[in-house]
């Protein structure tokens, strides 16, 4: 395994954390760290799939208070884990959709929505203000 701290290539484990979380230790800097050190698990005392319903309810557009009383976490939990899920796209695409296996993707609605925002575009005038609604 890669160091995570200074990515140096050959890091063994290094027994694990009290949570049972894999740790390692880089021989090279010789600090210690655990699996999930770059991760939205790492140092929450969340599940993950406490992580998921809270990522989950936010993205069908339940208000931050309303996905704090579902999940039972407070209000402040909520928002420093969606902050940082919105700051780390990529990482958590890469986490959570590296077990899909597919042949093709579609991308019909994405499409229409760039469509439809070139054309709102094209019909503005100079000062900013829609032309027309339709």
């Amino acid at each position: 395994m890669e160091c995570l701290l200074c990515g140096h290539s050959r890091a063994h484990k290094h027994g694990k954390t009290n949570k049972g979380i894999q740790r390692y230790k880089c021989p090279h800097c010789e600090r210690t760290f655990p699996e999930n050190l770059n991760s939205l698990y790492y140092n929450r005392h969340l599940s993950p799939e406490e992580v998921h319903t809270i990522l989950q309810s936010h993205a069908e557009g339940s208000s931050l208070r309303g996905v704090s009383r579902i999940s039972g976490r407070a209000y402040g939990t909520v928002v420093s884990l969606i902050r940082d899920a919105s700051q780390k796209p990529q990482m958590v695409h890469n986490a959570e959709v590296q077990q899909i296996k597919t042949d093709e993707i579609i991308g019909d609605e994405m499409w229409s929505f760039i469509k439809k925002t070139k054309e709102l575009s094209a019909r503005r005038c100079r000062n900013g203000r829609l032309l027309d609604w339709n």
